[in-house]
């Protein structure tokens, strides 16, 4: 389970309006029958237009200053091991998105009226997606990149024989881009993936767009607050502020395995990705203590869907934790091989 909380892009052409996102998300629907779209949601309604979130989300930012975000997107990704536990990924998704922001809410350390935010207390919409494309973040792309640049050369140079404007031989360097399309070490259904391609299997996902005001449009409930959770003294009167993302997180992954019966990996928690950035001798001891079906599983999820590497992490360090890594997997190799379980 990924998710992400990302503010509103704010400043220079961005615009002021959710209209932007809101029609991104739309994207799938387009060439697509009535009963074949998939329509926004929220905790009480479905099949919300999105001119009707437009209208909510953009008029619901009373006194907000003009560098403050709007909304708030929360990005939602099960991962594959998670979604076969699903009957039907657009309604189990759906109960699934209700029951996830009543963790969201119960991760603010605010009152409101003298009591804690509630479900009631946000206006949030959200939709399901079933599609996913490999951006140029993907390390598929990024490890893919040096043979498609030295394609891209070879067929600027193919184009200026072509031409007259260079000599040489088409048909070898016709060869060479085949062997480089063949040698690019990730593929998916016999072709080099690239920037745009569509990913293959169930790629559903789950898109939260949630105002910043509360649903009353009096108070501003900011899951971006650099507060994680604290009480502080203004004017004489303890206040309570911040959004503690750790418990979100963790609330999720554990009311996704209570929803759906999900006995999650200790590769695929939070916890763990989490003790790789900061501590990684705390991830890789935690990792071998595993009985060694559930390690086997775990060198096999992490084989497939790579390391949980963040972006800060020092490239040394980085590097460090790899090598680590293939020490350990080399170590558990009768593990793997023994293991009986279906990946």
């Amino acid at each position: 389970m990924y998710i992400t909380i990302t503010p509103q892009k704010m400043g220079g052409n961005f615009s002021k309006s959710s209209a932007d996102f809101v029609g991104y998300l739309e994207k799938e629907n387009q060439g697509l029958e009535q009963q074949d779209m998939e329509h926004f949601f929220n905790q009480y309604g479905d099949e919300i237009s999105a001119e009707e979130v437009i209208k909510e989300i953009d008029g619901n930012t009373a006194k907000l200053e003009k560098h403050e975000p709007r909304f708030y997107s929360i990005t939602v990704s099960p991962s594959k091991y998670e979604l076969r536990k699903l009957q039907n990924s657009s309604e189990d998704l759906k109960r699934y998105t209700r029951e996830l922001m009543k963790d969201y809410v119960a991760s603010f350390n605010r009152e409101i009226k003298g009591r804690p935010v509630n479900i009631d207390d946000i206006k949030y919409y959200a939709k399901i997606e079933h599609q996913r494309t490999f951006k140029g973040i993907d390390f598929q792309v990024k490890e893919n990149q040096p043979f498609a640049t030295k394609i891209l050369q070879l067929k600027t140079e193919i184009r200026n024989v072509q031409e007259g404007r260079a000599e040489g031989n088409i048909k070898r360097m016709k060869k060479q881009i085949a062997k480089l399309e063949r040698q690019a070490p990730h593929q998916q259904n016999g072709k080099r993936i690239v920037q745009g391609m569509q990913k293959d299997g169930n790629q559903s996902h789950i898109h939260i767009i949630v105002s910043r005001k509360d649903a009353s449009n009096r108070f501003s409930l900011s899951p971006g607050s650099k507060y994680r959770a604290s009480d502080v003294k203004l004017n004489g009167e303890t206040v309570k502020r911040g959004f503690d993302r750790d418990k979100f997180f963790e609330r999720a992954e554990k009311t996704f395995d209570k929803t759906f019966g999900y006995k999650r990996n200790f590769a695929e928690t939070y916890k763990a990705r989490k003790d790789f950035v900061k501590n990684p001798n705390l991830y890789f001891a935690a990792l071998m203590k595993l009985p060694a079906n559930e390690k086997a599983l775990a060198f096999k999820m992490i084989a497939k869907t790579g390391l949980p590497i963040a972006p800060n992490i020092p490239v040394s360090q980085t590097q460090i934790a790899l090598r680590i890594l293939k020490r350990l997997r080399r170590g558990a190799e009768i593990a793997i091989k023994s293991s009986s379980i279906g990946i």
